[in-house]
């Protein structure tokens, strides 16, 4: 059940067959469930029962849910799980973060954590090991669609300068509102000193992406630009019969722009730095070459353009433009031991995916998918087509796929060159998947194990310096956890340890 499907055979049957995709999918192993507990048992060493499944469904993934009271409780910890050289602990830092969504590794050891945070988003120092009980000043206000803290936007990733020794350089992503054109993602930056409080903050980049104002009172998307579902207003007949695929094509949102934000951000090698937006559920924008939704972007240090980005110069597309066509990347990682840089992104009911992102390439939202809209239509022509960029690796049904890493420390020999992946969904997900690669670099196994049985929606894994592994669960209040190999038991190889010869 966990032998991964090969994408180097384009199944070009799918395309008009799709409901056969979907049953060879199934026999294939890829609707691999989470590792579920025995009957009646929560999680090893503290954890809570299980939590009662998300009333909203699969509209929620990506989303701020799972936490507080519809969240499974974790217990304190520690907990041991593996054999041999896949033997780690997992322990608690803190749970006092709400819903946390970046984390940034400080050179003396210390960390950084947003909080995307329901009604509160925040900054927080984990310094020594020890969540500061007051999170840093300065930061610009963060636009939130309802005070109570729905909605996906709020305080997302958070990175340091390349260079942030000398310079002492933060890097967030926020969702900014703009008054009567609603709301965007901006990239600001400030210095810190390791103090109480960010200094010269600025945003570096407001994106082409507001969304959330009055529609002017003719859109074919009914009043108040709420999409064909009507959410701010009636839609017209026409769209009212019609499927997503329809409304889509119409410009319409499927869903409530206050969602899939992305946002996530990566520095390369050369000092560049990326930043993914979602789709905002209105599809369409993810295509059209004048905005920035359902983009990643590549931008200076300062946010201007480089030169070389692909479409720089090119008549109507926005020169940040390094990718398109993608509805959710909610992970990003460069690779610095290649030059690659990969991401992960949702899709709706089903095809969650992990992607290989290559200059000026169109990764096929919402023309190309391989699940269905949530009113059960076929993703637009369904799976793949002509000059799109299909995923390396994808999921059927979703796990609600989120934070994204690769793994190249030492702590953990076994793990080298595997991608980690979060999971959030109820049933299928809640757990890290790790992906593993053959010497050519093809996907060639996964694992849907890892922390499973905790039963919590994970946000993001993330590598420190230290080569442990460092975990935030989605939830209000969430967890900042680390991985780091167990102690061997008695005559045992240490973790990592190869097998002697035979």
């Amino acid at each position: 059940m966990k032998q991964l499907s090969s994408l180097a055979v384009r199944l070009g049957a799918l395309v008009v067959a799709f409901g056969v995709y979907v049953a060879i999918a199934d026999i294939s192993g890829l609707a691999q469930q989470a590792q579920a507990p025995a009957p009646g048992a929560g999680p090893a060493q503290g954890g809570g029962a299980p939590g009662a499944p998300d009333a909203a469904g699969q509209g929620r993934r990506g989303g701020g849910g799972g936490g507080g009271a519809r969240g499974n409780p974790l217990g304190d910890g520690p907990w041991e799980y593996g054999n041999g050289p896949n033997r780690f602990r997992v322990s608690v830092i803190t749970k006092g973060i709400d819903y946390p969504w970046g984390i940034a590794f400080l050179p003396d050891g210390d960390l950084l954590v947003t909080g995307r945070g329901g009604a509160n988003p925040a900054m927080h120092v984990i310094r020594k090991g020890v969540l500061d009980p007051n999170p840093l000043s300065g930061l610009p206000a963060v636009f939130k669609e309802d005070p109570r803290g729905g909605g996906l936007g709020g305080l997302l990733d958070v990175t340091l300068h390349p260079q942030f020794a000398k310079n002492r350089l933060v890097y967030w992503v926020y969702s900014k509102g703009g008054g009567e054109k609603g709301a965007t993602t901006a990239v600001a930056r400030g210095r810190w000193d390791g103090g109480s409080a960010l200094t010269d903050v600025k945003d570096i980049l407001v994106a082409d992406a507001w969304l959330g104002g009055p529609a002017p009172a003719d859109s074919p998307c009914g009043r108040g630009g709420g999409g064909a579902r009507g959410a701010q207003g009636a839609a017209p007949a026409a769209a009212q019969q019609s499927d997503d695929n329809a409304r889509i094509a119409l410009g319409c949102s499927v869903g409530p722009t206050s969602g899939s934000y992305g946002a996530r951000l990566a520095w390369d090698k050369a000092g560049l730095l990326y930043v993914s937006l979602g789709d905002r559920n209105t599809p369409k924008l993810a295509q059209e070459p004048g905005s920035h939704i359902g983009k990643i972007l590549r931008i200076r240090d300062d946010g201007s353009v480089p030169p070389d980005n692909p479409f720089v110069g090119r008549a109507g597309w926005k020169p940040e433009i390094y990718s398109y066509g993608h509805r959710n990347p909610l992970g990003l990682w460069y690779r610095e031991s290649n030059g690659e840089l990969w991401s992960t992104e949702e899709g709706p009911q089903g095809g969650d995916e992990l992607n290989l992102i290559k200059a000026g390439r169109n990764y096929g939202w919402p023309l190309y998918g391989l699940g269905r809209n949530y009113d059960g239509s076929i993703i637009g022509r369904g799976f793949s087509g002509p000059d799109i960029e299909d995923p390396v690796v994808f999921w059927v049904p979703a796990i609600a796929i989120s934070g994204l890493s690769f793994y190249e420390g030492d702590k953990f020999p076994a793990w080298r060159n595997q991608a980690f992946v979060g999971a959030m969904r109820n049933g299928t997900g809640q757990f890290i998947g790790r992906v593993t690669f053959n010497a050519r670099g093809l996907p060639t196994a996964r694992d849907h194990s890892m922390l499973a049985d905790l039963r919590q929606r994970i946000r993001e894994v993330k590598p420190g310096p230290d080569g442990f592994l460092y975990v935030l669960t989605d939830h209000a209040p969430g967890a900042v956890l680390k991985i780091e190999p167990a102690p061997a038991a008695p005559g045992a190889p240490p973790a990592g340890a190869q097998a002697p010869a035979k």
